[in-house]
């Protein structure tokens, strides 16, 4: 079997064709010589990653018929492993088990990272892995007041961060209530500066 580079996953020979085929195959040439598919966590993607309070999983069944399933949890509950490993604990839910089946025949997946505030997007290519009974990955996974009933292992075979355009900013009620706080701090502080010079006029007026 021959080993594909990261670049070689994200740009298919398909892929290729079709960038030739509609005039965006040189400029993409040119960022494949840059290597911008790494496989590795840097530190800019761990930070990333421990921020997100959720992400998309995509798997696909061994005929290809693709699924996405949206993960959610506290800030940091998809992990890093190692510099080039990922995991999430798997909550009991619907029961479906659509992706835990996909994985079982098919273990190619992908992740969506998105940080919609910032309009950036962060795409992981790799190979996931359901494990059930690592009593040791369940406790590293688990999250607090949550305990998974399995752990799924993402290993990334390259990622890309992308073009924020067309990317709504949205925000989360915590956030909005960050920013709110922050707003209303401001505007005490600043009623406070302006009783202070009212105070000063007013004395000076006196004088």
């Amino acid at each position: 079997m021959t080993h594909l580079l990261p670049n070689d996953i994200v740009f298919t020979p398909a892929v290729k064709a079709a960038q030739e085929q509609r005039g965006s195959r040189n400029s993409y040439a040119r960022v494949e010589s840059k290597n911008q598919f790494p496989h590795i966590v840097d530190e800019h993607l761990a930070e990333f990653v421990a921020s997100r309070e959720s992400f998309y999983l995509g798997t696909a069944s061994s005929d290809g018929q693709p699924y996405i399933q949206h993960r959610g949890g506290p800030k940091g509950f998809l992990k890093v492993l190692d510099e080039q490993t990922l995991a999430f604990g798997d909550i009991a839910g619907n029961a479906q088990y659509i992706s835990v089946g996909n994985l079982d025949e098919n273990n190619r997946a992908f992740i969506f990272l998105m940080d919609y505030p910032s309009r950036r997007r962060i795409k992981l290519w790799g190979t996931a892995q359901v494990f059930e009974d690592d009593p040791a990955l369940l406790q590293q996974v688990a999250t607090p007041g949550e305990f998974p009933q399995r752990a799924i292992v993402f290993r990334i075979t390259a990622w890309n961060s992308n073009c924020p355009k067309n990317i709504q900013q949205r925000w989360t009620r915590e956030e909005l209530d960050q920013q709110l706080r922050e707003l209303l701090a401001k505007v005490e502080q600043l009623q406070k500066e302006n009783t202070a010079l009212k105070n000063q006029i007013a004395n000076s007026i006196q004088d």
